[in-house]
């Protein structure tokens, strides 16, 4: 399968809706490019995403 880029709201609502009132609206549009595609994507798979996305946003605003 080709890449597929979306973004991280489109994975947390579908894969962790309980997370979305945690994230920044900065964090939601962030673009997440998924090797695989967002179908073959697993809970778990979309915690470990936006953890990483968190730190990433994090790691902007320290830069700053």
């Amino acid at each position: 399968m080709d890449h597929e880029t979306v973004t991280l709201s489109r994975i947390v609502e579908k894969l962790a809706p309980e997370m979305f009132s945690f994230l920044t609206a900065n964090e939601l549009q962030l673009n997440i490019v998924l090797r695989d595609g967002l179908s073959v994507l697993e809970p778990e798979d979309a915690i470990e995403i936006v953890q990483h996305s968190i730190c990433e946003v994090q790691k902007h605003v320290l830069l700053q």
